[in-house]
């Protein structure tokens, strides 16, 4: 255990001792299952988490909601002129969430 790790415990049982840990949203109830969570660092993990709480999405996130629905759109399309303008948005989509992915990684390194 890192002197970081060991740091945290230390004030977290501080807290819990004073009873500061008591009566928090969420008190008694399993965590959220958050899938996506598994790959993508720990520190961006709640910072997402933090800002959907706020009401605030990343543009990563948007990005990545707008490839979904356009990946359900495209599999509904049957003409092939149809077809290859959907991919190219699909394609456009995932070219700036990636963008915007690695911009973010950039910023926080």
């Amino acid at each position: 255990m890192s002197w970081l790790s060991r740091l945290a415990e230390r004030q977290i049982q501080k807290a819990r001792i004073k009873g500061q840990l008591q009566g928090l949203e969420g008190e008694g109830k399993p965590l959220p299952d958050r899938p996506g969570d598994a790959f993508i660092s720990p520190g961006d993990a709640v910072g997402f988490r933090i800002m959907a709480e706020a009401g605030v999405l990343p543009e990563e996130i948007t990005l990545k909601k707008q490839a979904a629905a356009q990946r359900a759109h495209l599999a509904t399309l049957t003409d092939e002129a149809d077809r290859k303008a959907a991919m190219a948005e699909l394609a456009r989509l995932e070219m700036l969430q990636t963008i915007a992915e690695e911009s973010r990684r950039k910023f926080l390194r």
